[in-house]
């Protein structure tokens, strides 16, 4: 039988990290989220991130608004003790946080530092494992947990340098998580979006000639927008998709089946 809840995010609580403006894939997915019906905790890096966010949050009616930047100890666990403490469970989270230090993402990955790798690394891999960990005690029903990956995890793109091993070693932890949890009823998904004009994708060199690009190549004809993103991630949340997991879901018009 179907069921027409299945459809929707009703009374699911959900974790959105990662939001720094209006332009953020992050933002689209909330938006989502909250469209379907979801109750949502949103997180900000730090103090001057906040006055960006926060009438983000607002606009989302986002009942948990707290900092989180994963490289400050203690940060992360506090996140997740106050959605125990609001919610005493959680459905569904995106994780949406990268970094790279601009000279190692600049240069070549032959070139890329230890502590620079590492970084990387930690923030844009790590961070999402720790999430789960402190997330699983919380999805006593099931859930859902995203990360936002990239073409480049798969391809070489140009001057996306370290951040592809990065990405790479992402989505191989999002299988291994997604057979892990898989018992519990938990999924995990990779988001691949095509390329898109947000503040971390600015960071790269000639990012303007790859949106053409893409554009160009993308049997769609057209890049996609943070909406798109948005509802394709929040409709993996909603329990009609209770059995897709450990996938890399490609939202990008088709780019990545061009050669």
């Amino acid at each position: 039988m179907f069921n027409p809840k299945d459809r929707t995010l009703e009374g699911k609580k959900g974790l959105v990290t990662g939001i720094a403006n209006a332009d953020s894939i992050a933002y689209g997915c909330a938006k989502a989220f909250q469209f379907l019906g979801a109750e949502l905790a949103v997180t900000y890096l730090n103090e001057k991130a906040m006055a960006y966010v926060e009438p983000l949050a607002r606009e989302v009616e986002a009942s948990i608004f707290m900092p989180l930047n994963v490289s400050v100890e203690g940060q992360l666990e506090a996140v997740f003790e106050k959605i125990e403490q609001r919610w005493g469970r959680l459905d569904f989270l995106l994780h949406s946080i990268a970094f790279a230090s601009k000279e190692d993402l600049h240069g070549r990955l032959t070139d890329c530092s230890r502590d620079g790798f590492l970084e990387a690394m930690d923030i844009s891999c790590h961070s999402f494992i720790r999430m789960a960990r402190l997330a699983e005690p919380l999805m006593t029903n099931g859930g859902a947990l995203f990360t936002m990956s990239y073409h480049g995890a798969e391809k070489v793109v140009e001057h996306y340098n370290v951040m592809g091993p990065v990405k790479a070693a992402l989505e191989c932890a999002v299988r291994y998580l997604a057979q892990e949890l898989g018992p519990k009823g938990i999924r995990v998904h990779a988001i691949s979006p095509g390329p898109l004009k947000t503040r971390a994708a600015s960071g790269l060199k000639h990012f303007d000639e790859l949106l053409d690009k893409a554009a160009q190549k993308a049997p769609a004809g057209r890049l996609v927008g943070i909406e798109d993103v948005g509802i394709a991630t929040a409709s993996l949340a909603t329990d009609a998709a209770k059995l897709i997991t450990g996938d890399t879901i490609y939202i990008d018009g088709g780019y990545h089946i061009i050669a």
